[in-house]
């Protein structure tokens, strides 16, 4: 069932409106439990739109199985959706940056403080990102330090490449994940494909690991299948490859290649001289799980993470 979740009045007539799709079980109760499905924060990160319909598709078309609530959030920023724009247009701010919000503060504000009212009580949520243009990341699992030990055993359960286990100086106390882990309702941030983008294969590959999710909470009763185990960054250095040279950077590796130290990762080439600017080399051995996507680069240009130390 469609549900409003905030409507506001805008200029000329226009409404800001967020939409929910609730999916219950046949014979709900009141012990049953809960999960909630949230993406479309950035208006450029479109593969949880993808997620959202293979989900729902597949639990209507089974919902003898359902055995639980599965809320399902696919457009938080929908004026960042339509107009194309990261952030919210007009107000010119990042949806991300402003939770838990207000009821009584600006318009911004008042629609985090209702997406947050709208989750509480949620027994498990995923929060769906994709990369920028820049960027294509691996599908994975990004965790806080600090609360590892309680979301390291859910995110192994979906199905992704990676779990991103990373310190919590890095965590933004104004995002949504950080908001709702905060009220202790278990927060899982995937990330995964490029900005503007829908990539099916990992679309895909989520939708199987969020049924597996579901099972093992006792949401979905029907079969699910295995999943693969992924690459966990404990213990291990995530190095940043950045280019020392501007021009197009062409690589020679794909995701997940295991690469060694000084081994090249591609090449920066000048299309007005015909000459290569810089070979782009790996500072050490490991797997590669974020690669360059957008190839023209600057002097300082993100061009690879590496997990260091994996064999």
């Amino acid at each position: 069932m469609v549900e409003t979740v905030v409507s506001l009045g805008l200029a000329v007539d226009e409404k800001l409106v967020i939409k929910k799709n609730r999916l219950t079980s046949v014979n709900i109760n009141e012990k049953a439990k809960r999960i909630c499905i949230i993406t479309g924060l950035h208006g450029d990160e479109l593969e949880g739109q993808y997620v959202c319909y293979k989900l729902i598709r597949k639990i209507k078309e089974n919902i003898k199985y359902l055995n639980g609530i599965v809320d399902i959030y696919p457009s938080l920023n929908p004026l960042g959706i339509d107009s194309v724009h990261r952030g919210m247009p007009t107000f010119d701010l990042d949806m991300n940056r402003i939770f838990p919000g207000s009821e009584s503060g600006a318009m911004a504000e008042h629609v985090a403080a209702k997406i947050i009212e709208d989750i509480e009580g949620a027994d498990i949520c995923i929060d769906l990102h994709a990369s920028n243009i820049f960027l294509r990341e691996v599908p994975q699992v990004r965790v806080s330090e600090h609360i590892k030990d309680k979301l390291v055993p859910y995110a192994k359960l979906l199905n992704m490449d990676f779990i991103w286990v990373h310190p919590e100086s890095t965590v933004l106390e104004s995002t949504l994940t950080y908001s709702l882990n905060n009220k202790n309702i278990p927060t899982l941030l995937v990330e995964m494909g490029v900005g503007m983008r829908i990539t099916q294969e990992y679309g895909d590959q989520l939708v199987e690991g969020i049924f597996n999710l579901m099972k093992k909470l006792g949401i979905w009763n029907g079969t699910v299948n295995p999943v693969r185990d992924p690459i966990i960054s404990t213990e291990k250095e995530v190095n940043f490859i950045n280019a020392n040279s501007s021009g197009i950077f062409m690589p020679c590796v794909k995701h997940l290649d295991e690469i060694k130290r000084e081994e090249k990762i591609g090449e920066i080439f000048n299309s007005l001289t015909g000459e290569i600017e810089e070979e782009v080399i790996s500072s050490c051995d490991g797997v590669v799980f974020t690669l360059r996507e957008y190839p023209v680069v600057y002097e300082g240009s993100l061009i690879a993470r590496v997990l260091g130390g994996v064999k």
